[in-house]
């Protein structure tokens, strides 16, 4: 499939079989975030790669949004790791992590693999669960696996507003 065709085809999937992801297809996922471009290429993603019948439970836990997904990928930014604008302060961290998340899902999605970005989880869970360093901060979470046979985009999927609603030719 062409690049194209990915980013149109690819959406949140909600539904998942039971079979696990592939040693091989999960390495593919995760170098594809450690190939994302971030802030002066300083990496500061930390990932927790969620697999075991134990991690799944902790992971239900922190969020409801697991649709019963066999696999996630907890996306954290080490703040000690993040580029920072020298006149504010302002960090890369939370941009750093959804590119490396962006990259990892299309690469899932091109290997035949759902995913689904979940934001609706609880932080503070995240972090005492999985007991994260406290220099870590969790942004994203990506469930993933096989989609099931009766999976399918929601209705909104397809809903896109035009160009001139979003962007601003100057």
């Amino acid at each position: 499939m062409d690049y194209p065709e990915l980013i149109q085809k690819r959406y949140s999937v909600r539904s998942f079989t039971s079979e696990p992801i592939a040693e091989n297809d999960l390495h593919q996922i995760l170098e594809a975030g450690r190939l994302a471009p971030t802030a002066c290429n300083n990496q500061p993603q930390r990932i927790l790669a969620v697999r075991s019948t134990e991690g799944i439970s902790l992971l239900r836990k922190c969020t409801e949004c697991h649709f019963n997904a066999p696999a996630a990928l907890i996306v954290c930014y080490d703040k000690t790791a993040c580029w920072k604008r020298s006149y504010d302060g302002h960090h890369s961290g939370d941009i750093d992590a959804s590119i490396v998340t962006t990259q990892m899902m299309l690469r899932a999605a091109d290997l035949g693999i759902g995913t689904t970005w979940v934001m609706y989880f609880i932080p503070e869970a995240v972090k005492t669960e999985f007991d994260l360093p406290d220099t870590w901060e969790p942004t994203a979470i990506l469930v993933m696996g096989h989609p099931s046979e009766k999976c399918v985009p929601s209705g909104m999927h397809a809903s896109r507003k035009e160009l001139s609603e979003t962007v601003q030719f100057i």
